[in-house]
C-alpha cells in the first residue's frame, strides 16, 4: 500500500484540488492496482476541512500542534500502522500530476525529492518569477527538497526517525537524515507539481515565506536571490 500525507491547518478552500489530484494519481495504470490511502493531518482545524478530507475519502487524523513537522509526522505514523510501504508527501494548496505516485514508487531509490512549479502567481511582480525560475531549474540532480514533492520507503523512514517536529524545514531535516544514513535519494526533474503562490504562510520560513522574502530581495537589491533550500554536495 502507498500512503500519501497532507499536512493541513484550515485548508478548506485548497484540499479539495489535491485530494482529487492524488485520486487521480492512485489509478495510474503503473501502480498496478496497488492501494493508495491519503492521509491528512488536520491541524488544529477550525473550518471546514475534516468535511472535505471525508467528501474525498481521505483518512483525516486530529491534532493540535500548529506545527507542520508534526503534523508530517503524525500521518506518517498513521500511514505505517495501515501497512503502508511507500510515503509519499505533499501539501494542501498543491496538485500531483497523473504519474507522480507512480514515478515515486518505481524511483529506484530508498527517497524521491522532486521539484515544484507555480501555478497562479498572483501579484508577484515578473522579476520575482524570473529569480525563481533561475533557482529552481528542474533537471536531474537538482538537490532541491520540498515536502510537497517528496516521498520515501517506510523501511528507510523508520531507519532514520521520520520526520522531526520542526515549525519548518521539516522536510530539509528528513532529507538529511536520509543522506547521513546512507539511504539513496532520486533527485528527479520529473514529475512536477504545481503549487499555490498565496501570500498567507502556513509554517513560518515555508515556501510562502520564501516567495515574500525572494520578492523583497529582488525589489530592494536588484535581483539577489536567496539560498537554495538545497542540500550541499
Amino acid at each position: 500500500m502507498i500512503a500519501v500525507i497532507v499536512p493541513a491547518h484550515n485548508e478548506a478552500a485548497d484540499i479539495g484540488r489535491c485530494l482529487e489530484s492524488i485520486t487521480v494519481a492512485a489509478r495510474h495504470p503503473g501502480l498496478r492496482g496497488e492501494p493508495v490511502v491519503a492521509v491528512v493531518a488536520l491541524d488544529a482545524c477550525t473550518d471546514k476541512t475534516p468535511d472535505v478530507c471525508l467528501h474525498h475519502g481521505a483518512v483525516a487524523i486530529s491534532i493540535e500542534a500548529r506545527c507542520v513537522g508534526v503534523a508530517r509526522a503524525a500521518a506518517a505514523s498513521h500511514a505505517l500502522g495501515l501497512g503502508a510501504r511507500w510515503i509519499a508527501s505533499t501539501d494542501a494548496d498543491t496538485h500531483v500530476p497523473f504519474d507522480w505516485l507512480w514515478k515515486q514508487a518505481s524511483c529506484g531509490a530508498d527517497a524521491f525529492c522532486g521539484v515544484v512549479e507555480v501555478r497562479d502567481w498572483l501579484d508577484y511582480p515578473a522579476a520575482v518569477r524570473q529569480a525563481f525560475a533561475r533557482r529552481e531549474h528542474a533537471r536531474e540532480g537538482h538537490r532541491h527538497i520540498h515536502g510537497a514533492n517528496m516521498g520515501v520507503s517506510a523501511a528507510a523512514y523508520r531507519e532514520v526517525g521520520g520526520f522531526s517536529p520542526l515549525f519548518t524545514g521539516e522536510d530539509v531535516a528528513l532529507a538529511q537524515a536520509l543522506q547521513r544514513s546512507g539511504a539513496s535519494i532520486a533527485w528527479r526533474a520529473r514529475p512536477v507539481v504545481t503549487t499555490s503562490a498565496r501570500r498567507s504562510a502556513r509554517a513560518p520560513h515555508g515556501f510562502s515565506g520564501f516567495l515574500r522574502a525572494l520578492e523583497r530581495e529582488v525589489l530592494e537589491a536588484g535581483g539577489a536571490l536567496l539560498p537554495s533550500r538545497e542540500l550541499v554536495r
